[in-house]
């Protein structure tokens, strides 16, 4: 028995030997084709819808939005040892998988640009110069009766839009995640199903458009739960009308680089789609081969390849709602990516009380915007597993989604905002946000809140008060109503939420040099005893 158990072992080293020799590599293309025909006929490379979303956000379409140059990736595919995992159009790169000879030998294709190796300790090619943490900690324990979800949607006053029949119709959440088995079947969905709401999926890990297949994972089943889910008096998600588009991006047999680009693949599918909303509760840092992870440092929002995609999901003018991770009370600590993204509106767990949860990862001054954005409840919330029953889960995994959906009903009521501005809004809304910290960012949300601010920011004029000129180059110029022992706090918030001015003043003209202020757009909060009241303003 000894010698066999000797004998497994040797194997098993043998096979990590051969396993770390496999190198994973993202090999950056020097051009695409027919860029210019493309975005003079951009349909050939995206839907209409997308088209619509973005034209009606004033979000550009360019070079990105045309695919990667299939000629290049058939020459990638004939190389000597190289297996194409992935692509992204956004970076117009290839994720491959072999040898590091075999891989370094692809720069000397015409069509290689530079080669960036996932393995931390091996030197990238013609670059130009420029704990393993699963979400979900399972703790098994219009005018809608919520049953068991309801302190996890009333904690964020989204039943209040419900009520006013925001319930996220028309709005578009992709889910990427790790399974979704019986979707298609079990009857918490029954509703997504009968209103054609339970759209197209794909599983970007297996290849195959049966997203719905058992993969020894049913992670992404909870979570679309808590937001599509519905069992008449017993369980409503945070958007029950929205639709759906399910992609499975995360292999829950290994922890790989190339998840980083299946997710980067699915979220240009959503684009192309025209979605509104993704919603991820992943997150990487730590890799089976631990040449490949990352430091805490890198945790920037900047360096990750899955955090470079969101981001530029977020320019495309998706909102990216994730997971803030669950090691905030492991050696690790913080958030991974892609919640490190500035892009990125990363959600903290709190308790049923409110309470911030101690698992919940927490930001640091690595990453370059607050970290998280908002929280929500992330223990003992209450989902719906593969087999059709309620039950009750911890972990990020399940904040994100109470909130996506809650975002979604939100942006159905403020159909003329941008991403960025309903981001602000929820912010806004939040329980702490004059004083952000590393555990619940702003807060926790309150949803009906959001929406009012959304509603008086667009107004063309706000009562009694003046704020002059805007856009403004340099002096901005406010006038106050005169109110007796009820001093008005000014606060101006760039659109990451940072405050870059506040003061208190009982005059009532107000003077603000601004031309140190970046251009760009900002929200200005006046806050007496009596309210608050919010104006966008454009610095020019």
């Amino acid at each position: 028995m000894l010698m066999k158990q000797k004998l497994l072992f040797i194997g098993f080293v043998l096979s990590q030997i051969i396993s770390f020799a496999q190198q994973d590599a993202w090999v950056y293309l020097t051009d695409k084709e027919n860029v210019s025909t493309s975005l003079q006929n951009p349909l050939t490379i995206l839907t209409q819808r997308a088209i619509d979303r973005k034209n009606a956000h004033g979000i550009a379409i360019d070079q990105r939005d045309v695919p990667v140059n299939e000629s290049y990736i058939s020459q990638l595919k004939t190389q000597t040892g190289i297996t194409v995992m992935a692509k992204s159009k956004w970076m117009n790169a290839v994720h491959v998988r072999g040898t590091q000879e075999d891989i370094s030998l692809l720069i000397n294709l015409s069509f290689v640009n530079y080669i960036d190796f996932a393995d931390r300790n091996v030197t990238d090619l013609s670059r130009p110069a420029i704990q393993n943490d699963k979400f979900e900690v399972e703790g098994t324990l219009v005018n809608y009766d919520y049953g068991t979800t309801q302190n996890q949607v009333e904690m964020i006053h989204v039943n209040d839009l419900h009520i006013s029949n925001y319930t996220g119709e028309g709005m578009l959440i992709a889910v990427l995640d790790a399974g979704f088995p019986n979707v298609n079947t079990n009857g918490v969905f029954q509703r997504l199903r009968d209103n054609n709401d339970l759209l197209d999926g794909y599983d970007f890990v297996d290849r195959t458009s049966d997203v719905y297949a058992y993969t020894g994972n049913t992670h992404g089943a909870k979570v679309l739960s808590d937001m599509g889910g519905f069992i008449q008096d017993e369980f409503v998600g945070t958007a029950p009308d929205a639709s759906y588009y399910l992609f499975r991006t995360e292999d829950g047999g290994s922890e790989n680089p190339v998840e980083e680009s299946y997710w980067v693949e699915a979220a240009e599918r959503a684009d192309s789609l025209g979605v509104d909303i993704i919603n991820s509760s992943l997150g990487y840092n730590i890799y089976d081969n631990s040449n490949y992870s990352y430091t805490q440092a890198e945790m920037n929002g900047q360096t990750a390849f899955i955090s470079k995609g969101a981001n530029i999901a977020s320019e495309k003018g998706i909102l990216v709602v994730n997971s803030a991770g669950n090691s905030g009370n492991n050696a690790w600590g913080i958030v991974t990516a892609p919640a490190d993204a500035s892009g990125v509106f990363t959600v903290a767990a709190v308790d049923m009380d409110g309470l911030y949860a101690p698992f919940s990862s927490q930001g640091s001054a690595d990453q370059t915007s607050q970290k998280p954005d908002v929280a929500a409840q992330g223990v003992a919330a209450a989902v719906v597993d593969e087999t059709n029953t309620i039950v009750y889960n911890s972990g990020t995994s399940f904040s994100s989604p109470i909130m996506a959906g809650a975002i979604a009903c939100l942006w159905q009521a403020l159909p003329n905002a941008t991403a960025e501005e309903i981001k602000q809004y929820v912010r806004m809304s939040a329980s702490q946000y004059n004083t952000p910290d590393y555990f619940l960012g702003y807060g926790i949300p309150n949803l009906q809140l959001a929406l009012n601010i959304g509603l008086s920011i667009q107004e063309e004029e706000i009562s009694k008060l003046v704020l002059y000129p805007n856009p403004v180059d340099s002096i901005l110029y406010i006038k106050i109503p005169t109110q007796q022992d009820n001093a008005t706090e000014v606060f101006i918030f760039d659109m990451l939420g940072k405050t870059v001015y506040t003061k208190q003043v009982s005059e009532s003209n107000l003077t603000i040099d601004t031309s140190a202020f970046a251009s760009g757009v900002y929200m200005v909060l006046f806050q007496t005893k009596k309210g608050k009241k919010t104006v966008k303003l454009i610095k020019s």
